[in-house]
C-alpha cells in the first residue's frame, strides 16, 4: 500500500503576477509516495501429489501449530512432516507438531483424515489405533501474522489470538493426506506486472523531464 507525500504549494490561484494580472489555477508539486505497509496474501494455492502419508496439505483455512526453539508456538502452511528419532510428527525443520503425536516404531497404514484423526497400524496388531489429533489455527486478520522465515508465522496484536479447533469444523479447512500446497504467488504474472510498472515509471519520468526543459525553454525565449 502507498500514501502520497506531502505537496509543495509553488503558486496559488489568486497570487498577482503583476498590478493587471493574477493567477487563475495553483502549482502544487507532489514529492512522490512511499510505501506505508506490506500484506501477505493466504489465498489457496494449488495441491501437489506427493504420496508421501506424513505430507499434509490445508485446503481452506487454518495453520499448523508448531513449538518454536524459543518455547513459543509457531504457524504455518507448509505440512511437510517427518517422524523423528522420538517417533514424534516434526516439520522439516525438527520442530514438533502440535499438539504433539508420536508414530511408534514399526507401525504401518498411517492414516490422516479430513478432519485431522491420526490412526496406524501398530506392530503386531490387527486393527489401527488412533494415535492423536491434528488440530488448526485461524485468525481474525490472519494478514497481521508476524514472519519468521522458513515459512512459519506467530501471532501478533494485530492478528489477534488464534481460535483453535478440528480441521474441516467451523469454517476451518479439510487436510489432505499424501499432498502439499504449492505457492500461491504466479511468478510469469508478476514478473509482467513488474515490467509493466518498470515502463510505466519510465513514461512517466520522460514526461516530466519533456515539461520540463519546455518550462525552461519558454522562460529563456519568452
Amino acid at each position: 500500500n502507498f500514501e502520497s507525500l506531502l505537496y509543495q504549494i509553488s503558486r496559488s490561484g489568486g497570487d498577482q503576477t503583476s498590478e493587471d494580472t493574477a493567477l487563475t489555477s495553483s502549482l502544487a508539486l507532489g514529492t512522490g509516495v512511499r510505501a506505508v505497509s506490506t500484506e501477505k496474501k493466504f489465498s489457496q494455492g494449488s495441491m501437489i501429489t506427493t504420496d508421501n502419508a506424513l505430507d499434509v496439505a490445508v485446503d481452506g483455512d487454518g495453520f499448523f501449530q508448531i513449538l518454536m526453539p524459543d518455547g513459543n508456538i509457531g504457524y504455518t502452511r507448509n505440512g511437510t512432516f517427518s517422524r523423528n528419532a522420538d517417533g514424534l510428527m516434526t516439520t522439516s525443520s525438527g520442530y514438533v507438531l502440535q499438539p504433539q503425536i508420536t508414530i511408534p516404531s514399526g507401525s504401518s497404514q498411517i492414516n490422516i483424515s479430513q478432519d485431522g484423526l491420526v490412526t496406524a497400524l501398530l506392530a503386531g496388531e490387527a486393527v489401527p489405533s488412533e494415535l492423536g489429533q491434528i488440530t488448526l489455527a485461524g485468525f481474525a486478520n490472519p494478514r497481521g501474522l508476524k514472519a519468521l522465515g522458513e515459512n512459519f508465522l506467530v501471532e501478533t496484536a494485530a492478528s489477534g489470538a488464534p481460535a483453535i479447533g478440528v480441521p474441516f469444523t467451523e469454517g476451518r479447512g479439510k487436510l489432505v493426506q499424501g499432498s502439499l500446497e504449492s505457492s500461491n504467488v504466479n511468478v510469469v504474472q508478476q514478473l509482467v506486472e513488474m515490467i509493466e510498472t518498470q515502463r510505466a515509471y519510465e513514461v512517466s519520468s520522460k514526461s516530466i523531464t519533456a515539461a520540463d526543459e519546455m518550462m525552461k525553454y519558454i522562460s529563456n525565449n519568452l
